[in-house]
């Protein structure tokens, strides 16, 4: 087997010393990729002098910060396994997680500090290290602070894993998908391409850094080319519109899920702020509404489009800039190196233009879940992994993600997706946010409820709501039930959580 070293840091740190590797929007503190690597090679001395070895795991609880990257690069020097943590997640659920991944040390935030007293309750013989990202002397600091700035690397294969990431669980307990050096560096190689990533490349980053789409579109891919990172604690989308607009950030990159480009357009800035600098803005995680898309576009920005998952890495499917107008709601293609085929029921491929459930096969997909073959074996035919999302694609070969396969519901005995609905009625421009579930119906077996939040001082009948509908829908996709609410539940990624609208529905 040939070994190498996947340093990117070391790298960064002798090819550009003294650039900006990141910038802290909240801190207001920069880190070049000297020092980016300095800390890196500090935390892996110091793993190494606890005996904390090749293989072994270490997790992370945190909000955004340079830690994720300090932590990771430590890992790739060491060959440790790092665990990022869901900080949205409750004691006992972060408390399974740990005991499935078994860390032998957890570094956490000192915003965590009541949670992490909690879970130490039920693993009282887990290690645990503070940091303060507003105090220089904080527990971490002090541990490493007589530690060498310099690391020799440990020999790794591209197959040998680098994360654990905890894909949330829709039923059950969630799964530790298996990340190794291999999907990092395809994802690097798909998106560098796609997205224009450079060495001048500027992002600001507004997704959670626990999150595959806030860690790898596109921080590390970013990081990789020498670019510069601009990172915020939390997502706050006044704050984010202003940091596009100054001038000194130069910001020329932006990815996130649906809600935050949505929050954003909502806000009163959006109309008012400069968008000449900002060159890609990428969109994935959910379908996309296409107003989204298109009045991002009308800022003249390259909106493009693309689908994936923690278990690919996660780029799998995305839209070039050049199509991103003219194939408007599609995700794209498969990335290079990679392979997708959609199928039926009884696993023939569909013709163009029909619906089945996405298959990906590539070096960017996941080995598999730790200590769960079960989940392992269900979720690989051959292999290609079944995705669980539910596409079609056109007669260019254009994929469009039709909605997830749990979310579909049958209204008499038609296949109803709730995202193509729920895109219709995002043309209404009293609607801040929807979302529409399949409800039980005696007469159908299933129909549509649908949750809607307003914007501000806005109103809306339910009458307009269901003519809106039947303009422009078949009538058994028309919801039957409409409920006026003040938020919709999201995970930390901005992705609704349907199932906790199935609950609410169940309490009525």
């Amino acid at each position: 087997m040939s070994l190498m070293h996947f340093d990117w840091a070391t790298h960064q740190a002798v090819m550009r010393p003294n650039k900006i590797a990141i910038k802290d929007y909240t801190l207001k503190e920069e880190i070049s990729y000297l020092e980016l690597n300095s800390r890196a090679s500090k935390i892996a001395n110091y793993l190494e002098s606890q005996n904390i070895k090749a293989g072994d795991r270490v997790a992370l609880l945190a909000k955004n910060h340079s830690i994720f990257f300090e932590l990771q690069f430590a890992c790739a020097k060491t060959g440790v396994i790092l665990v990022p943590l869901n900080w949205r997640l409750t004691a006992p659920e972060l408390s399974y997680i740990l005991g499935d991944c078994s860390p032998e040390l957890l570094f956490f935030d000192c915003s965590f500090e009541n949670i992490i007293k909690e879970i130490l309750d039920v693993l009282p013989s887990l290690r645990v290290m503070e940091f303060d990202p507003f105090n220089s002397k904080d527990e971490l600091a002090l541990a490493i602070s007589n530690q060498s700035p310099e690391f020799s690397s440990v020999d790794r294969s591209l197959d040998d894993l680098i994360m654990i990431m905890y894909t949330s669980g829709t039923t059950g307990h969630p799964k530790g998908a298996k990340i190794n050096h291999k999907m990092h560096l395809f994802n690097t190689i798909n998106l560098s391409g796609l997205g224009g990533i450079t060495s001048k490349t500027i992002q600001l980053v507004v997704l959670p850094l626990f999150h595959t789409g806030g860690l790898n579109c596109y921080a590390n891919p970013i990081l990789h080319q020498g670019g510069q990172l601009v990172i915020m604690r939390e997502f706050n989308p006044s704050d984010a519109l202003q940091a596009i607009d100054d001038p000194n950030l130069s910001i020329t990159h932006l990815f996130a899920v649906p809600a935050p480009l949505q929050f954003m357009m909502q806000d009163p800035k959006f109309d008012k702020i400069n968008f000449s600098r900002l060159e890609n803005v990428g969109v994935g995680g959910a379908p996309c509404a296409e107003i989204i898309i298109k009045k991002w576009q009308e800022k003249g920005i390259d909106v493009i489009q693309g689908w994936g998952m923690t278990e690919t890495s996660p780029a799998g499917i995305f839209l070039a800039a050049e199509d991103s107008a003219r194939k408007i709601g599609s995700a794209g293609k498969p990335v290079l190196h990679t392979s997708v085929k959609i199928i039926d029921k009884e696993s023939n491929l569909v013709k163009a233009n029909e619906v089945g459930e996405l298959l990906i096969r590539g070096p960017n997909i996941s080995p598999g879940y730790w200590k769960n073959e079960k989940a392992t074996n269900e979720s690989f035919v051959d292999d290609w992994l079944k995705t669980g999302d539910l596409a079609k694609a056109d007669d260019e070969g254009f994929i469009y993600i039709v909605d997830r396969e749990k979310d579909m519901y049958i209204s008499g005995g038609e296949n109803v997706y709730p995202a193509e609905v729920e895109n219709v009625l995002y043309q209404l421009e009293e609607v801040a946010e929807l979302a529409v579930i399949g409800v039980p119906d005696k007469r159908w077996g299933e129909t549509g409820k649908l949750f809607v939040v307003l914007k501000k001082n806005r109103s809306l009948k339910k009458e307009r709501i269901i003519e809106h509908c039947i303009k422009n829908l078949a009538k058994f996709k028309v919801p039957t039930e409409i409920e006026f609410i003040d938020i919709l539940p999201r995970n930390a990624t901005g992705k609704v959580l349907k199932r906790n609208l199935k609950e609410m529905k169940a309490d009525n």
